[in-house]
């Protein structure tokens, strides 16, 4: 499946990012916080297919069930009170629509952070910092490269010390021990060599010297300023109905905000319009293509 998304400009992606993320994080209206989870899901389902259902379903929905169940035994301010806890605190609606509304925003967070790693990749990333802060640029895309490629060398060592019968998955206990550190042993060998292997390798390059160019593949082009503007033009727009208390919102110590007015729906308009913009952005380059395919 293409993604038309990710081959714009490493600028646009990492703009969108922040603004996404940092709205996920910080708006707790729940109209939004809907939008968000709904979009991130559809995103994330579009650019990682059926890992991200199986990883929604084995992990995000037993968080989410576990946070809606601890914050109200832990939370107990609000006025709606439903019934009393074994050990005499309050259990109030409030609390408990919180913690559902608290697990929906670590979700939607998590989501957006799945899409932004299979989007911005470690060359994206050196990109957009390597002039600004070469070490800290190449740290994260370090970081970002080590979790996929640790586990495709932990997968051949496990495959290893099987086939010589070090099998850490079955027999006693204290030999699945034993063979377990072994293969831990390993890939702490192997990272480090890969770590002094990159060290050498960066220094040889010259990575870092003053006056040194790098090869780009990426150009800013007049489409990438066009969605440029647009997602600006959302962003602001929407930051603006922020300050204006359009989506204002409370949980305690009553259940109360803006959902049906004017501005709130503009801004849940807006938001949505922001929100849903990569996946509008492939689907009219899907129907585009499937149109020009048609006339030839």
């Amino acid at each position: 499946m293409k993604d038309t998304f990710s081959n714009l400009h490493p600028l646009i992606n990492f703009t969108y990012f922040v603004l996404v993320i940092g709205f996920s994080m910080f708006i707790m209206n729940p109209v939004c916080l809907a939008i968000s989870f709904t979009c991130a899901f559809l995103n994330a389902v579009y650019l990682n297919g059926m890992r991200t259902v199986k990883f929604s379903l084995l992990y995000l929905l037993p968080m989410i069930i576990l946070i809606t169940i601890i914050n109200p035994v832990f939370n107990h301010e609000g006025v709606t009170i439903l019934t009393y806890l074994p050990w005499g605190n309050p259990l109030t609606l409030e609390s408990i629509i919180y913690g559902i509304v608290t697990a929906v925003l670590l979700s939607s967070t998590v989501l957006w952070f799945s899409c932004f790693n299979t989007i911005i990749t470690s060359d994206k990333l050196i990109y957009l910092f390597g002039k600004i802060i070469p070490s800290l640029s190449l740290m994260m895309s370090m970081a970002l490269r080590f979790v996929p490629k640790f586990t495709e060398q932990m997968k051949c060592v496990k495959t290893v010390q099987r086939s010589v019968g070090r099998d850490f998955s079955t027999g006693t206990l204290l030999m699945r021990i034993k063979y377990g550190i072994k293969i831990i042993s390993v890939m702490i060998t192997m990272s480090l060599e890969n770590a002094i292997e990159t060290a050498d390798s960066m220094k040889s390059r010259g990575y870092g010297l003053k006056g040194r160019t790098a090869y780009s593949i990426y150009r800013f082009s007049k489409r990438d300023a066009i969605f440029l503007c647009i997602i600006a033009l959302l962003g602001i727009l929407d930051v603006i109905l922020i300050f204006t208390d359009s989506i204002k919102f409370r949980y305690f110590p009553s259940v109360k905000g803006n959902l049906f007015s004017v501005n709130s729906i503009l801004f849940f308009a807006l938001y949505a319009l922001l929100m849903m913009l990569p996946i509008i952005i492939n689907t009219g380059e899907g129907l585009n293509w499937k149109h020009t395919q048609s006339k030839i």
